[in-house]
């Protein structure tokens, strides 16, 4: 079975309005206009995001990413320069940042809403999309909604866009799983939110909250799970058809496979840190799918990770590649204003199907 259940093309085409767009020909280059379709939108429940997010789990992480707070003043240029590029899904988490930095990247997302200097209709589009997570302490209905209001704190806002459940406890607690999804609703309720959405759900779990929300007139907007060339399961395509035919949006973390899809990486050389060692596991078996993405960004003069993200938009999921530098966000917008073929999309799949290793999925993935 392929990854495809329909046209990729149909995929991208219903999801996006890129085809839809024409420009004058013009033989002078527009001084202003950003080169990477700022105006291109997509719908995620009522809220109208870049069809692709940047992800802010490195902000505050020191073990897995390296975090210094030395870094603060590239990130805010970095989280400049995506805006200014139209990009206005921000996806984070009350749990990113390690230790005594613990909510760091939340505190740094607002810190850097609040001090942009651009158009003021742009800094009032930006989505804050942030994870709830299930501590064990998290029992009650209540007390998940105190989690959002003290997000609401750390990044000194009003609203959060989409507010997620970071992971299903059903496997472990279930009745407290029950207590999260009250919680949901009740911050929904309460306008703390303007959507809601999961994280981590596998498909059993992911019919059953839509269908508790929607007894309870709260529509199931997202589901965020990890989503790449190297993370397609049986699991992560069911999401997937289960997504579109209830009008779920996908969203895609990790689509860059945690760096392994950038084409930077081999077996002899390794990230630091923790993440050396799932690298020197599966890099050596995806020498195919590397090879087919570097074949691709050769004859589209795009870079390798741009072709793996722009796979996941012609999939029609939203990808959340991270970034902690400029580079990073420059290279990850080349992601943006073209499309595969459908030839390149079977070859990819067809790669990624001879690269026998794959991504270790979230444990908590139900």
């Amino acid at each position: 079975m392929g990854f495809f259940t329909s046209t990729p093309t149909a995929y991208f085409n219903s999801f996006s309005p890129l085809n839809e767009i024409s420009l004058p020909s013009s033989p002078f280059k527009p001084l202003k206009l950003p080169p990477y379709w700022p105006w291109q939108k997509v719908k995620i429940g009522p809220l109208s995001v870049s069809p692709m997010g940047f992800g802010t789990w490195a902000w505050g992480n020191q073990l897995l990413w390296g975090y210094q707070e030395s870094m603060d003043t590239e990130l805010q240029q970095t989280f400049n320069l995506a805006v200014d590029n139209g990009i206005n899904l921000f996806d984070t988490a009350d749990s990113y940042g390690t230790g005594r930095l613990n909510g760091q990247s939340e505190k740094l997302l607002g810190k850097f809403i609040r001090e942009y200097q651009g158009q003021k209709r742009v800094q009032n589009e930006i989505v804050i999309a942030t994870k709830f997570a299930a501590y064990p302490w998290r029992l009650t209905p209540g007390q998940f909604v105190n989690a959002c209001k003290a997000s609401l704190d750390r990044m000194q806002i009003e609203q959060i866009g989409i507010g997620q459940l970071h992971w299903s406890t059903a496997n472990y607690a279930p009745l407290q799983e029950l207590a999260l999804w009250d919680g949901l609703v009740a911050m929904y309720e309460k306008g703390l939110v303007q959507a809601v959405g999961v994280s981590n759900y596998g498909p059993k779990q992911l019919v059953k909250i839509y269908e508790y929300l929607k007894d309870r007139g709260v529509p199931l907007c997202s589901a965020q799970v990890q989503f790449s060339l190297l993370s397609m399961g049986q699991d992560q395509l069911e999401i997937k058809n289960i997504c579109d035919s209830l009008g779920i949006r996908l969203i895609a973390y990790s689509p860059l496979g945690l760096g392994m899809l950038t084409g930077k990486y081999t077996p002899s050389k390794l990230p630091r840190g923790p993440r050396a060692f799932l690298f020197r596991q599966i890099l050596p078996g995806l020498e195919p799918l590397l090879s087919s993405l570097r074949e691709i960004a050769q004859k589209r003069r795009k870079t390798v990770p741009q072709v793996a993200i722009n796979w996941c938009i012609c999939m029609g999921a939203i990808p959340i590649p991270g970034v902690k530098t400029i580079k990073q966000a420059e290279e990850n917008l080349g992601a943006l204003g073209w499309q595969l073929s459908s030839g390149e999309l079977l070859q990819l799949e067809n790669a990624a199907l001879e690269s026998p290793q794959r991504m270790i999925q979230n444990i908590f993935q139900t």
